[in-house]
């Protein structure tokens, strides 16, 4: 039997290292766009890439998604029977200080690779990674794939850009187009500039010495937070749907910023107190403050409250999350814990 194909960006990301570690124990052979830097970044996916078992399975290609010319040559060279569009510019602060590089990342990104499959091969399975900051300030809660939506920041308004089309390259072209409505998803292979994950370095850091203050935002926004581990599987099972559709992958439980931060510090067993409103709001420990609120974290507008509904998902895909947001900070804490030590 003649295995499947599938071709990755954003591979060497949080999802795209999940994603490649679950399509290769399917027998999947993988592909990875990986955009030429000076640095090095495929620390995620290196025990996939080095070693002997996945040697004929597992391969990486330079290309950048504001090339179309390196898209479409990569596609009409792999051949790919699916392709999981992860890749963008995903922090949502910055896409304030570079809203057109967001946009042509993200946004024109998207179209570029539908153009190409449009044009090379139609019968491609097409997955969009869409997200739930595309609700914005919608007042509706929970959010469902029917929510208007509503975003107030570049990044969630070309990530909708992106949505749309995919819709539309579905509609008018035929073409087998899912997007994933995915609400924040967490692992211990979060980006260091993602709050979670921000959050317990700093905070393992303070209780090893290392560190003296966290430093925050808007403690008052909440968000529904899952595991990527779990989220890859429901972005697999979308593309191996009848029809193609697009689905909200969520929890269906909410949390502020500050409850995430108790969580973190109970698990670390840091005891202090709360105190101060506002601005002037933090948190001491043995007299000391540890934790502190920063005008420098706060967006231009704020996407305050944000609760999944995936009851879809779990009719047509039979998926649904079973990784508990305390059972998912400790695996980020015992992971931070492992750096801390080793540094």
């Amino acid at each position: 039997m003649k295995k499947k194909i599938a071709l990755i960006t954003g591979i060497t990301g949080q999802d795209g290292s999940y994603l490649s570690e679950y399509l290769l124990k399917k027998k999947y052979i993988v592909h990875g766009l990986n955009r030429r830097t000076s640095l090095f970044n495929t620390d995620r996916i290196d025990h996939l890439f080095n070693g002997k078992k996945y040697k004929n399975s597992f391969f990486l290609h330079y290309g950048d998604l504001t090339d179309p010319g390196s898209i479409d040559e990569i596609i009409r060279k792999v051949k790919p029977d699916e392709i999981y569009h992860l890749a963008a510019q995903s922090h949502v602060k910055v896409s304030f200080e570079t809203p057109e590089y967001t946009t042509n990342t993200i946004a024109l990104g998207t179209l570029r690779i539908l153009e190409s499959i449009r044009k090379n091969n139609s019968k491609i399975k097409f997955y969009n990674a869409s997200t739930s900051e595309m609700y914005g300030d919608t007042k509706k809660s929970p959010q469902d794939e029917k929510t208007t939506f509503l975003p107030n920041s570049p990044y969630g308004i070309a990530k909708l850009y992106s949505h749309l089309l995919t819709k539309h390259y579905r509609e008018a072209y035929k073409i087998f187009a899912c997007s994933g409505i995915l609400f924040n998803h967490e692992s211990p292979r979060r980006g260091q500039t993602f709050v979670t994950k921000k959050i317990i370095s700093a905070l393992v850091k303070i209780k090893n010495g290392e560190q003296d203050c966290l430093y925050l935002g808007n403690l008052y926004s909440k968000r529904d937070w899952g595991h990527a581990r779990e989220y890859v599987e429901a972005q697999h099972k979308m593309l191996q749907m009848k029809k193609p559709d697009d689905f909200v992958i969520s929890t269906g439980k909410q949390y502020s910023i500050k409850t995430f931060v108790n969580k973190v510090l109970s698990q670390l067993k840091i005891k202090g107190k709360w105190q101060g409103k506002g601005l002037n709001e933090n948190y001491t420990c043995r007299g000391k403050k540890i934790i502190a609120i920063s005008k420098k974290y706060f967006r231009p507008q704020d996407v305050t409250n944000l609760l999944g509904n995936s009851k879809k998902a779990k009719k047509f895909l039979n998926w649904k999350p079973k990784i508990k947001l305390d059972d998912l900070i400790f695996e980020m804490i015992e992971e931070e814990t492992k750096i801390s030590n080793n540094t």
